[in-house]
């Protein structure tokens, strides 16, 4: 099948082969005739399998007549983060090189006025975020009853991110005729509901089993000790013995560990870069350049970027902590093996995820393959058929072989100035005559630091 028989117009299809795509993906062949078509559709397929060209190329072919009008756009999309809004405008704006069509993009972290602007002289295709698209309509910037299609993108994401009564509060907005695209990678039963309320009569286009991961991607679980050191000194030994690797996004569960990875690394000695929902959008941009212009090598990220990163040959991907949703598991490393590409994901695993790793498996359908069978040495430990040593309780916890440090730690501070800075140079001393220079020693000193924390309020209680 080539896009000659998609019934998409000839300007839209020489965009498609300036760009050098000749064949659609399965969701993209199947979904736009039925686009095209003026019908309402749900759709659900794996990320990187091409959903976004499944709504835009039938969208610029369907607005070549018409016209926009101030404050009114003609078609709405809405997207769950700034990353994958923006996205969504590049390459709507290389599908429309050969029409006068006008894209706006809505979203938080940039200026006001510039976007109003854009509003005021009308819009044919508006890009927006949930948040910042009620902001403007409160604000009596735009007005919602000229959109003729509307796209819910990502709608999974929509519902982890909190956005559902903001989407349902939108579809009220917009005129009851609009024909409606849904497109999801996963199908919790919120989203279900949320579909059967707001289409009318649907296609349903399904290439994939919902929550599924892409058969190109090679999965692999690794056990770790309970220590963030630990875990952080397994990171290193997985990127280090990583096969061709050529780039790798680092997934953590908190922003706070985003930046104690990323101080580690760098640390190390690699190319590294971190991006998180707390950076303003600036420096976000100039992070994803970077890494999209392999300027840096290495990502490490909060799940901000698991559903809006389009890079098309990432070859690895990290996952520093098991994510306590589920279904960010298959956003995440679906990172990787984009568009037929193979990839590689790593997951690193501690005791007490064990849950949430068995939530990822149900979820999948499939087990994950424990790197090097390490799971059989750590379950003869743990005594049960789970995913390593216990973690350590009570007394024990308190005899792990960082005790003597923590504890001088605690006793210089309790000391006065002078006192605390003998007592310093001396533990200084003693570790010179210790020699420990290996990487779990060195990590191990810099977790201790304040900065590495994020700040004094965030130093745990037996380090401060």
């Amino acid at each position: 099948m080539s896009f000659d028989t998609l019934g998409l117009s000839d300007k839209v299809l020489e965009a498609v082969k300036a760009s050098g795509y000749t064949e659609p993906t399965p969701i993209q062949a199947e979904a736009i005739p039925h686009v095209m078509q003026r019908r309402d559709v749900l759709g659900i397929a794996q990320t990187g399998t091409g959903k976004t060209a499944s709504f835009t190329l039938p969208m610029l072919s369907l607005l070549e007549k018409g016209r926009a009008r101030a404050r009114m756009p003609r078609t709405l999309i809405l997207e769950p983060t700034r990353e994958l809004a923006a996205q969504v405008e590049e390459n709507l704006n290389r599908y429309s090189e050969n029409q006068k069509l006008s894209v706006a993009l809505l979203i938080g972290g940039t200026s006001f006025e510039d976007q109003f602007k854009k509003l005021d002289r009308g819009v044919d295709i508006l890009i927006a975020t949930p948040g910042r698209l009620l902001d403007c309509f409160e604000r009596g910037k735009i007005l919602m009853n000229g959109v003729e299609v509307m796209v819910i993108d990502e709608a999974d994401r929509m519902l982890d991110m909190g956005f559902i009564p903001d989407i349902e509060r939108i579809c009220k907005m917009v005129p009851f005729t609009r024909q409606t695209l849904f497109f999801s990678a996963t199908m919790p039963p919120e989203i279900e509901g949320l579909a059967n309320k707001f289409l009318q009569n649907p296609v349903q286009v399904t290439v994939a089993k919902a929550s599924s991961t892409s058969d190109t991607i090679t999965q692999h679980a690794v056990a770790s000790e309970y220590e963030d050191y630990e875990k952080r000194a397994k990171l290193r030994e997985l990127i280090e013995g990583a096969v061709e690797l050529k780039n790798g996004i680092i997934f953590c569960n908190r922003k706070r560990d985003v930046a104690t990875v990323f101080r580690s690394l760098d640390r190390h000695g690699y190319s590294v870069g971190a991006l998180h929902g707390d950076m303003d959008q600036t420096s976000r941009s100039a992070t994803l350049n970077a890494f999209k212009d392999n300027k840096i090598t290495l990502l490490v990220a909060s799940d901000v970027a698991a559903r809006g990163l389009d890079i098309p040959d990432v070859s690895h991907v990290f996952n520093f902590d098991v994510p306590v949703n589920a279904e960010d598991y298959v956003h995440r490393i679906g990172r990787t093996g984009r568009a037929g590409r193979s990839g590689v994901a790593y997951m690193i695993v501690v005791p007490t995820e064990q849950k949430n790793f068995d939530a990822i498996e149900s979820l999948i359908g499939q087990k994950i393959k424990w790197l090097d069978d390490e799971a059989v040495e750590w379950d003869a430990k743990a005594g049960k058929r789970g995913r390593g040593k216990s973690a350590p309780k009570g007394k024990e916890k308190a005899e792990k072989p960082n005790k003597t440090a923590k504890a001088n730690k605690q006793e210089a501070t309790d000391k006065p100035a002078e006192s605390r800075k003998n007592h310093n140079e001396n533990t200084s001393k003693g570790n010179k005559r210790d020699k420990k220079s290996n990487h779990e020693q060195v990590d191990l000193e810099y977790s201790d630091r304040d900065h590495a924390f994020g700040g004094e309020e965030h130093i745990p209680a037996f380090l401060r």
